[in-house]
């Protein structure tokens, strides 16, 4: 586990092969759809060796994995993912959405697992071939897509504590139906003041899968006081941070009349979304006057700062609470109408159709990009 000679070549496109499967599934209809319980016919997996490089790439039928007992992501955790989708226009056509920043973000957690990285490019054309292989697995009624599951995982066999000699990444995929199938529902948040998702230093800001394992305690025990998700705080001050699995925004109204438009900035300890990446791009166009979106005020600030739950509290009161979201890949944006904290319902205005204004726009705009009905760069075609 030391000393190894870590080769770096690239995972190669042309290399790969593909397996048909000779027992296709039937696929369920949209209605019958649950999130990340049914998956494609087909799956893509690239092994990776310290002294032969990236293997050959190979589409071949879903299946169980092989993993030695001692296989080091069974006792250290080294895995990482992403999450993405693919969607099927009105015009037939299939997009991926952005995913040169998922490819991106994998690479930075790739890097601090010290597993191999690769150009983002390739691992893309690679996707998008296996899209194009379970094409009809991809729905087309409004609001559904084809949720896209990348992942790397140490495959090393023996203990001991070290960078993984061996490392498989493997893409699986699963249909998924709207996420507000009987429309948009707010939701309350529990702010803990005794549980924490990540620190300064650690590997908060990174798509590792041992971040999410110590969440599922602190999100039953907000669901047993009749809250739907968790709102991360962080030091004395109880800083914001996240919610749930997704980033934060906090829209204030300011004394001129214009609107501020709030998210905690990355340092280390946020996780850089691509969805809130897309929110800041077009809520930046909007606000420079590059391109404008309707339903946003003409005086409209944006900013990566932070922001306390003292303060938040105050603004609630004073009546400069305009609205609170979530961002992330599943849901888009999740508006919120109460925050628990200390003992107090904090009050959160949402409009009747469970979207704030901002929300609202921003979910509409960046929709409007995944389904090729808004022409964008943020749109790959999966037969480009």
């Amino acid at each position: 586990m030391t000393g190894e000679v870590i080769r770096s070549a690239d995972i190669d496109p042309s290399r790969l092969e593909v397996e048909l499967t000779k027992s296709p599934k039937t696929i369920p209809p949209t209605n019958q759809l649950v999130f990340g319980r049914t998956f494609t016919d087909h799956m893509l997996t690239i092994p990776w060796n310290s002294q032969t490089g990236w293997g050959t790439p190979k589409i071949q039928p879903y299946a169980p994995l092989q993993l030695d007992p001692s296989s080091t992501v069974l006792h250290y955790a080294p895995t990482l993912f992403e999450g993405l989708k693919a969607y099927k226009g009105k015009d037939g056509v299939l997009r991926l959405f952005r995913p040169d920043k998922n490819m991106e973000r994998m690479n930075r957690s790739a890097a601090r697992l010290a597993f191999p990285t690769f150009t983002g490019e390739n691992v893309t054309q690679l996707i998008k071939k296996l899209v194009e292989v379970d094409s009809k697995w991809v729905p087309s009624d409004p609001g559904t897509s084809l949720y896209i599951r990348p992942t790397m995982i140490g495959t090393q066999a023996g203990l001991g504590v070290g960078a993984s000699t061996d490392v498989l990444l493997f893409v699986i995929a699963s249909p998924v139906g709207p996420y507000y199938s009987t429309g948009f529902k707010p939701v309350k948040l529990y702010a803990t003041t005794k549980d924490v998702r990540a620190w300064p230093g650690g590997t908060g800001g990174f798509k590792l899968g041992s971040n999410y394992a110590a969440g599922v305690v602190p999100q039953q025990q907000a669901a047993a006081l009749g809250y739907q998700q968790i709102l991360w705080l962080f030091g004395p001050e109880h800083r914001l941070t996240e919610v749930g699995t997704m980033n934060l925004w906090v829209a204030l109204r300011k004394d001129d009349g214009g609107l501020e438009l709030i998210t905690p900035p990355l340092e280390d300890m946020i996780l850089p979304g691509v969805t809130r990446d897309s929110v800041l791009a077009l809520a930046r166009d909007h606000a420079s006057g590059k391109r404008k979106l309707a339903g946003l005020p003409d005086k409209f600030t944006v900013s990566e700062r932070n922001l306390t739950m003292p303060e938040l509290v105050e603004a609630s009161r004073n009546g400069s609470l305009s609205e609170v979201f979530g961002s992330g890949t599943a849901a888009i944006v999740s508006c919120v109408d109460g925050i628990g904290y200390e003992g107090e319902l904090v009050k959160v205005p949402c409009g009747e159709d469970g979207l704030g204004d901002v929300a609202r726009v921003m979910l509409r705009e960046i929709v409007g990009r995944q389904t090729g009905d808004i022409p964008s760069e943020w749109s790959f075609p999966v037969d480009a």
